[in-house]
This record gives structure tokens, C-alpha cells and sequence, in this order.
């Protein structure tokens, strides 16, 4: 324990034994085994973590062999709000306009934590124009249970959208009062079974929807989609600082269709320009998660029902959106730890 207590957790910057991540720690000989609970499955510094406390160990005369298990509890996030609800992290998913491909970033965004390990639910709140259904495959009609709608799932990921519940012909036509309740019921009336993560993804914009929203239920943390042009990013910036006004954290942003590269000769072209989304991002101050190159496989597993992270794992393009989800989740914790322990991340940053 002496050794592990010398292995600093890269995000926290405190060591692994005063965080109380160590457990399970057992010595048989030469032999020692431990697990190292991390704060969120799809952290993206697992691996330098493990091999940094195994090499602490290995320091320890007589040790001879080094067994570490991951083990992950992800997480609360702030609690209260009008709503009581029992999952642990809400996220929104926003972008200031339409056609930035933000539902595909939830939705792989969604899939990845879920292929992490994390329980995922996906909640689909463009009521309007409710796009879920076609891109994670699923058409069916939810069943009720102990007086609760018991959402579908797919892809490890539990859903629900409005897109289930009526003809996907005809139009809805509603006034804001029942576009609030609509939202509420997603939240309260849904059995989304406690997850580690309910991902919403957002009608465009900053209306009645992200209100209701910020009212109801204590966010962790808004996740911002745009691409890179000067007239996506001037939509931006209105919605960080509507979150920011309500005061939900920004997560960070994430910069869809980034770059285009050529399948046959590898060229790379910016479409759409290029480096807007981490401009904006550094301009507001707020993390940038990463770039999500423009590629038709996304298109075609939306389409189909198979997300490209399910349908082409190895590809770049999905190995991308591997990357923004760890970073989310990475900063997910650390808002968490930041709320819990503010008191002592003042006085480190005193001394």
C-alpha cells in the first residue's frame, strides 16, 4: 500500500490509496493481486495507470508477480431538481443548429460507454423530429410495466423516443405545454433502471426543450456538436452560453466532419474548413473532446441501424468517436469529483 501510494491519478492528482481506488488487495507468497477502481469503465488513462501501479509494486522486495484487475463505479453526478431520478449522470447532447450530425455523436457517443462496460440509457428528446429509432434499429412499440414504459434496447444501450409511440407519417403539432410534459414523462415515467449514464440527445437549438430539461433534472454536463464552418460555430457559442446561463457545465465540444479523407488515394480535404470546433472551445474556455472526420460509413450505419463503433470498430472514423467518448467520460468525473470535493480542491490549489 506504501508503493501504491506513490501512483498519482493523472486527473485527480491524488494517489490511488487516499482516493480509496485500491481493493481486494491480497499477498500469497510472491504473488500480490489488487483491483484498481477506476471512476468511469471508458477511462482513457487505464492503461498507463495499471502499468504505473504494477511497476510500484514490482519495487517491493520479494514480489514476484503483479495481478491487477480494472474494476470501475462510475461516478454521481449533482442530485435534487424537480424530478427525483435515480441514474447517476444525465448528459445532453446540443448543438446551436441542425445538421451537424448531432445525433450521431450521442448515439455513438451512447454505444461506446456501453461497449465500456457502463449501463447506458439514450433518451431521445427531438420530439419533432425523432431520429433514434432509425439509427439504432429499432421500430417496435415499448411495453409497460409496474405502472412504467420499459424502453427498448439496443446495441447495450436502453432507449426511448417519441418516435416509438406515433406513425412516423404524420406530424406533430404541439404547443410548448405538451412538449414539456412529453419530456418529463421520457425522464420520470420511462424505468431507465438507474444507469450509469442517460444520454439525451436535444432537439437543435436553445428552446423550450433545453429548458424543461435544465429545470427537471440536475445535469452533469452539456456535450456541444458542431462543424467546423464560421455559421455553425456562430450557433455555438449561443449554445454554451445559454448552458452557461442555466448553469449546466460544458462537458466540452466536439467538431463533426471534420476532414474528409479519401478511401482510394488517402488525400485529405476540409469540406467543411477546419479547427472551428476547437477554436470556439478554447474561446469559451471549455474542454475540446476531439474531431469526428466526415466519413459515408457513418451515414450508412445510421441508416441501417448499426452504428459505425458497432458495424466498422476498427475503422478510423469509429475509433474517433472511441476517443471523444473517453474524453467525456474522463471530464464526467472529474465535474463529479470537483462538485464532492470542493472544499479540499481549494485548499490543494492553496498549498
Amino acid at each position: 500500500m506504501q508503493a501504491l501510494g506513490t501512483v498519482i491519478e493523472p486527473d485527480l492528482r491524488r494517489d490511488l490509496v487516499s482516493l480509496n481506488m485500491i481493493r481486494d488487495l491480497k499477498v500469497e507468497g510472491g504473488r500480490v493481486a489488487f483491483s484498481i477502481l477506476l471512476t468511469t469503465p471508458a477511462c482513457p488513462l487505464k492503461g498507463r495507470i495499471e502499468r504505473e501501479a504494477r511497476e510500484a509494486v514490482l519495487t517491493v522486495p520479494g514480489v514476484e508477480r503483479v495481478d491487477i484487475r480494472m474494476d470501475a463505479n462510475v461516478t454521481s453526478g449533482a442530485r435534487g431538481g424537480q424530478l427525483n431520478l435515480p441514474m447517476k449522470n444525465v448528459i445532453a447532447v446540443a448543438s446551436g443548429k441542425g445538421g451537424v450530425g448531432k445525433s450521431t455523436v450521442a448515439v455513438n457517443f451512447a454505444v461506446a460507454l456501453a461497449q465500456a462496460g457502463a449501463s447506458v440509457g439514450l433518451m431521445d428528446a427531438d420530439v419533432y423530429g425523432p431520429n433514434i429509432p432509425i439509427m439504432m434499429g429499432v421500430r417496435r412499440v415499448p411495453r409497460a410495466a409496474n405502472k412504467k414504459i420499459v424502453p427498448l434496447e439496443a446495441h447495450g444501450v436502453r432507449l426511448m423516443s417519441m418516435g416509438f409511440l406515433v406513425d412516423s407519417e404524420k406530424p406533430l403539432v404541439w404547443r410548448g405545454p405538451m412538449l414539456h410534459s412529453a419530456i418529463r414523462q421520457f425522464l420520470s415515467d420511462v424505468d431507465w433502471g438507474g444507469v450509469d449514464y442517460l444520454v439525451i440527445d436535444l432537439p437543435p437549438g436553445t428552446g423550450d426543450v433545453q429548458l424543461t430539461l435544465a429545470q427537471s433534472v440536475p445535469l452533469t454536463g452539456a456535450i456541444i456538436v458542431t462543424t467546423p464552418q464560421p455559421v455553425a460555430l456562430s450557433d455555438v457559442r449561443k449554445g454554451v452560453a445559454a448552458f452557461q446561463q442555466l448553469e449546466v457545465p460544458i462537458i466540452g465540444v466536439v467538431e463533426n466532419m471534420s476532414l474528409y479523407i479519401c478511401p482510394q488515394c488517402g488525400h485529405e480535404a476540409h469540406i467543411f474548413a477546419h479547427g472551428g470546433g476547437r477554436e470556439a472551445a478554447e474561446q469559451y474556455g471549455v474542454p475540446f473532446l476531439g474531431e469526428i472526420p466526415l466519413d459515408p460509413s457513418v451515414r450508412e450505419g445510421g441508416d441501417l441501424g448499426r452504428p459505425v463503433i458497432v458495424a466498422a470498430p476498427d475503422s478510423p472514423v469509429a475509433q474517433a468517436f472511441q476517443r471523444v467518448a473517453e474524453a467525456a467520460a474522463q471530464r464526467i468525473s472529474m465535474l463529479n469529483y470537483e462538485q464532492a470535493n470542493r472544499g479540499l480542491i481549494q485548499i490543494m490549489e492553496i498549498t
